[in-house]
């Protein structure tokens, strides 16, 4: 049974809103005006993105029979924030706790990979909407024909953008990282999903597709 506790929740708001900030100032490039226009529509691909990496792993834990719990991690909140002026994200404000009998390689290795997939099914989603707008709209990227469109458009290249990029960084193959236990139980999965997270990142980077 799938079962939430005030702290646990609590925990995932501030990890929301700290990743959600922290972004919003990397993706105002130093100009810090644009942060309250930027944040809401971070606030959604971060929600999504980040909510939903934390609770894949939560659920396929629990149907694996281990308890899981989201717990912040103090510094990881200030490191991700204090990164974010420099330009770049450490985005590690906490993690599922996960305990029970004997865990395989197997089973942590599903449980770990689950949340980067979240993020690539989230980030394509996003890069869906984004190209349907572009087809009934042509003049988009340069030109939006109402400010809600344009909204729509920007959250959705952010949601793509963001997703990519969490699922790529969590797949670092070392510590504490979904990578390294992915990694560990099987190698060409970590490469696999790894290499559809890098070129969704460098599509989104180097604005290959907008």
């Amino acid at each position: 049974m799938i079962k939430f506790s005030s702290n646990e929740i609590r925990d995932l708001f501030i990890s929301f809103f700290i990743i959600s900030l922290g972004f919003s100032i990397v993706f105002s490039r130093q100009d810090f005006s644009v942060i309250p226009q930027l944040l809401p529509m971070v606030m959604v691909g971060v929600g999504l993105g980040f909510i939903l990496h934390e609770l894949a792993h939560k659920f396929v834990a629990i149907h694996y029979n281990y308890w899981a719990e989201y717990k912040t991690w103090g510094p990881g909140l200030v490191i991700a924030l204090a990164s974010s002026f420099f330009g770049f994200i450490f985005a590690a404000p906490g993690a599922v706790h996960i305990s029970g009998s004997y865990m395989s390689d197997r089973e942590n290795g599903i449980i770990s990979v689950s949340g980067p997939l979240t993020n690539i099914a989230l980030s394509l989603i996003f890069l869906a909407i984004a190209f349907t707008l572009i087809g009934n709209f042509p003049s988009l990227p340069m030109y939006a024909p109402s400010v809600e469109i344009a909204v729509l458009f920007q959250t959705s290249i952010l949601g793509f953008s963001i997703n990519a990029f969490l699922a790529l960084f969590n797949l670092i193959p070392f510590s504490i990282f979904d990578g390294a236990k992915v990694f560990r139980w099987n190698p060409l999965i970590w490469i696999v999903v790894t290499g559809v997270a890098g070129l969704m990142v460098f599509a989104s980077f180097t604005g290959l597709l907008f």
